[in-house]
């Protein structure tokens, strides 16, 4: 970082230099070197959408260009997840990307999407068989909610083969085994390790349908 610092203040003393010793004709036609090269790591762009990227950014010098231009550029890809992006003097530019990771797939008026953790709807071709599906017409924000809620508990998210989401915030899992809970609005947690409590014992092992929707009562199917 000192290093970075360091170079920084070499670069801006020179330029001071350079442009003190500028009449104001020669000013009109001094210009700083544009971005020569964008090097991008993390992810792998296909040959127009890295053009696009790099020909945008290297419109620039790295005086000029600023953070919200890079982060307007970046922020249209629904596949990243985070960056850092580092300016290299004279005019080069290093972008660490961060992909987003892939959570469930759904289906929205008809087209296939992933559920990124960057809280993104990603288009997709077809449904991904290695990631639970989510019905309903849910919230990004509330699906990740309760995504969290799980990891907080015992429950292992790899064993979940689809979620139900109802338009009174409600949630219905679906696990690998065939076994349906349905969850309660609130207390999901609590509902979650009960859950897998009930599942644990072996003389649950016939269940169908775990309903703990309503408090203090629990209704089994088998």
């Amino acid at each position: 970082m000192l290093q970075q610092i360091n170079k920084k203040i070499i670069f801006y003393i020179s330029l001071v230099i350079i442009l003190g010793t500028f009449n104001n004709k020669n000013l009109k036609n001094f210009d700083l070197p544009k971005i020569d090269m964008v090097d991008i790591e993390g992810i792998e762009f296909n040959d127009n959408e890295y053009s696009k990227i790099t020909d945008l950014i290297k419109l620039n010098n790295l005086l000029s260009i600023q953070k919200f231009q890079i982060k307007e550029i970046l922020n249209s890809n629904n596949l990243i997840e985070e960056y850092e992006v580092f300016k290299r003097y004279p005019s080069s530019i290093a972008i660490k990307i961060v992909k987003t990771n892939f959570l469930a797939s759904t289906n929205i008026n008809g087209k296939n999407y992933l559920v990124g953790s960057n809280g993104k709807f990603i288009s997709a071709k077809n449904h991904s068989k290695n990631l639970p599906f989510v019905f309903g017409n849910f919230e990004i924000e509330k699906f990740l909610e309760f995504k969290n809620i799980i990891l907080q508990t015992e429950f292992k998210y790899n064993n979940i083969k689809n979620f139900f989401y109802f338009p009174s915030g409600r949630w219905d899992i679906e696990m690998n085994s065939g076994v349906l809970i349905k969850l309660p609005i609130t207390g999901i947690k609590e509902s979650l390790n009960l859950s897998i409590d009930l599942l644990n014992k072996k003389e649950f092992g016939n269940i169908k349908i775990l309903d703990i929707r309503q408090k203090n009562q629990i209704v089994i199917n088998d």
